[in-house]
């Protein structure tokens, strides 16, 4: 009984020690395979000059609107490089799931 658990327990972390470094890397744009497309590389072209602006000297709602834009970009950016993503909690379920069955 006690085998049991900590085969499970090992299973779960051997599962979480390899899936979150995958989950939690940050890859940049310019890296996608959609950059060669016109679209992407306008699109991250103005990703930076907004790191460039100077943002000391914009209102509140500016900055809101910029937060908005680049979030906007950064999902278009994902539907031009397409792949496949998985949800934290798709990742959570498929441990679980296995953990279950094995």
């Amino acid at each position: 009984m006690i085998t049991r658990k900590i085969l499970r327990l090992t299973t779960l972390v051997l599962f979480l020690a390899i899936s979150l470094p995958a989950i939690s890397s940050n890859v940049s744009p310019v890296s996608e395979p959609g950059a060669t497309d016109p679209k992407a590389q306008q699109l991250i072209l103005r990703l930076d000059q907004i790191k460039a602006m100077d943002k000391s000297v914009l209102t509140g709602t500016e900055k809101k609107e910029l937060r908005k834009e680049v979030k906007e970009i950064k999902k278009e950016l994902k539907v031009i490089s397409g792949g496949v993503y998985l949800s934290i909690g798709a990742v959570i379920i498929i441990i679980l799931l296995l953990i279950l069955l094995l």
